[in-house]
């Protein structure tokens, strides 16, 4: 099911990424579950990867932080 906003996103996401992260999850999600025929969970790999791309957990204080 796509999003229409990030509060709608799962609490994991929700509770855990940056704003701009939960953006970039939702768009990608979106995207992907129309080009996947709907495969929520391909979908929800896809999106993780777009968010990795530009953030990583930082290791410390398990925060995700945007990549320099």
């Amino acid at each position: 099911m796509p999003y229409d906003t990030v509060t709608e996103l799962p609490k994991g996401v929700k509770n855990n990424l940056p704003k701009h992260a939960q953006e970039i999850y939702m768009e990608t999600y979106n995207h992907a579950w129309e080009e996947y025929n709907h495969e929520e969970e391909r979908a929800r790999r896809v999106a993780w990867g777009a968010v990795k791309k530009k953030y990583q957990k930082d290791e410390v204080s398990g925060e995700w932080k945007k990549k320099e």
